[in-house]
């Protein structure tokens, strides 16, 4: 079944019309008649079931770079397949799935959602900070904040730091103990991605290599004790320490612009009788935050968004259940049937799993923030990479047909994701791609495949 075209099974149909069931006059009798319906009725299902495009892949020569553990997809702007292999398998994502953790994120919260932490004075004369998931808390924004403090008062006891919003040390699956920041942990109060830009002098001292970011004895302390090499590392692998590093930051800011504290820095919470002092918002909304992190790729970033939108779906702490409970109702809303697998919202895992068929969902749905992704020779696409593991899907610019919707998932080693995503643009460049494919219906999606 599955090796005929659309036009096969037609022909097939014809056929079976014209000879085999007609009676003697030419004309088919009563009993025969209702098994050619029958029959014709089956067809009609096999037809609408088989894979829209099956043999679409065969039709391109890009097709011939796809194994059996690959998969890709082109589709029209109307949705239509132009052309697919092994569309309907199930492959690991990688970093592609930051497109489905943006889309989650930006119809929640809304493209102008600014995240926000809460400084507060208490009764005692300590300083409270209560997080709740900013992953542009950055050097730059503390000075910003620290400005605004000052202003407002001219000593503290002890900084106290609230992170109670996400639950503590969130293991995220495929996330190492290595010092890459790619790697880096989540938290409710995380400062600068929980990372240290920084070198060596010949006689060893250390420096920052951020002029808005100081090293400050905090930080020199972690870098020794981890023996850390110069460039962008990870300092910590504990979301505590992690606080602890926005409130050692802080801390030093405000003692360079005169306010006075002889005080430590820990933890506790806010508590109703504590007074605001200061509400930060965010300088940058959830577009923003969104663009940044499909650029950079990030993974803090990602799952920072993610736990963040458990926490206000389903209410504190943010876990990663809560985000995949929360991006699941999403897709089951949304999307419509699938078979989409996720454990966590930056592709490191690859437990995460889904088909080139749920991506063309996903980026059907992304259309209207299209341009939050990186745009190179008017491809605007996302990358995936995990060791044997190539992906990338986004947007084709054809000047006949407009934006086609490609997804490519190679899941081996010595793939060559480039050549592939160069060999689908010149063939829609050139129009080798032909409109037979079966429109594909975001929601609901029944005439997609049975899988």
């Amino acid at each position: 079944m599955n090796n005929f075209t659309p036009r096969d099974k037609i022909i097939s149909m014809e056929n079976l019309e014209r000879d085999p069931l007609k009676g003697t006059c030419g004309k088919p009798s009563g009993k025969k008649r209702t098994t050619l319906i029958v029959i014709l009725f089956f067809l009609q299902i096999l037809f609408l079931l088989s894979p829209p495009g099956s043999t679409a892949g065969k039709r391109v020569p890009c097709g011939k770079q796809i194994k059996s553990t690959d998969s890709f997809l082109v589709a029209s702007p109307e949705g239509k397949v132009l052309f697919e292999k092994n569309a309907a398998k199930q492959r690991v994502p990688a970093s592609t799935l930051k497109v489905l953790t943006a889309l989650a994120a930006l119809k929640h919260f809304g493209p102008s959602h600014r995240f926000r932490t809460g400084f507060y004075m208490d009764s005692h004369g300590n300083l409270k900070i209560k997080g709740y998931g900013d992953p542009l808390l950055i050097s730059e924004v503390l000075h910003q904040i620290a400005v605004i403090l000052a202003r407002k008062i001219d000593s503290f006891q002890n900084i106290i730091l609230d992170d109670t919003y996400f639950a503590a040390q969130i293991m995220v699956p495929g996330c190492y103990n290595t010092s890459n920041p790619y790697d880096a942990p989540i938290g409710a109060l995380c400062a600068n991605f929980n990372t240290v830009a920084f070198k060596r002098k010949k006689n060893g001292r250390l420096y920052s290599t951020e002029r808005q970011t100081p090293m400050i004895p905090f930080m020199v302390k972690q870098i020794r004790a981890l023996d850390l090499k110069s460039g962008r590392r990870t300092f910590t692998h504990n979301s505590k320490e992690a606080a602890l590093y926005v409130g050692e930051l802080l801390r030093h800011m405000l003692r360079k612009r005169g306010v006075k504290t002889q005080g430590e820095v820990g933890f506790g919470s806010v508590s109703p009788e504590d007074t605001l002092i200061f509400a930060y918002r965010s300088d940058f909304p959830m577009e923003t935050v969104v663009e940044k992190m499909l650029h950079s790729s990030s993974n803090f970033m990602a799952n920072q968004i993610f736990v963040a939108l458990g926490a206000s779906v389903y209410g504190p702490p943010g876990t990663l259940a809560k985000g995949v409970r929360a991006t699941q109702a999403y897709i089951k809303k949304n999307l419509g049937p699938n078979h989409i697998k996720i454990v966590e919202g930056s592709g490191l895992s690859r437990e995460n799993q889904l088909s080139a068929y749920d991506m063309l969902a996903i980026l059907e749905k992304f259309k209207p923030y299209r341009d939050l992704l990186r745009s190179r020779g008017h491809v605007l696409y996302k990358t995936g990479s995990l060791r044997g593991i190539r992906a990338q899907a986004g947007y084709m610019e054809s000047q006949t047909m407009g934006p086609c919707t490609f997804a490519v998932f190679f899941n081996r080693k010595g793939s060559n994701i480039k050549a592939m995503v160069r060999c689908l643009k010149k063939a829609i460049e050139k129009g080798t791609a032909t409109r037979t494919g079966s429109v594909i219906r975001v929601h609901p999606r029944r005439n997609l495949p049975s899988f």
